[in-house]
């Protein structure tokens, strides 16, 4: 069974940082793209970051370039977005998503209806 486990939110400062964990079970890594996506109360979902299947293409969302960065470890089956410089705006839900289509393990597109399989969604929250 495909199962993406997302750990590592919590609540944090303005200005703080954490670490997301996408950790997949039952499945290889290694020919997904992942996204990451949120969801912040009655708002739509969106698009964060993504990472094609390789490594070598990522996509961010223009609210959080140049202070989140997404990465990936095959090795150990999971995917990582480094949050910094946290902003109020950024509270959401996260979900990590995966996908091994051609076009989208190759181009990582920020387009969340792209991806088959998602986690369960963490909270995030940025308030001081």
């Amino acid at each position: 069974q495909l199962q993406l486990v997302e750990s590592g939110g919590g609540l944090v400062q303005p200005g703080g940082s954490l670490r997301l964990s996408c950790a997949a079970s039952g499945f290889t890594l290694d020919y997904y793209a992942i996204g990451w996506f949120r969801q912040a109360p009655g708002k739509e979902r969106e698009g964060v970051s993504c990472i094609s299947s390789s490594g070598g293409r990522t996509n961010y969302a223009d609210s959080v370039k140049g202070r989140f960065t997404i990465s990936r470890d095959n090795a150990k089956n999971t995917v990582y977005l480094q949050m910094n410089s946290l902003k109020p705006e950024d509270t959401a839900v996260y979900y990590c998503a995966a996908d091994s289509t051609p076009v989208v393990s190759r181009y990582a597109p920020l387009n969340d209806r792209l991806y088959s399989y998602w986690g369960q969604g963490i909270q995030v929250t940025v308030s001081s």
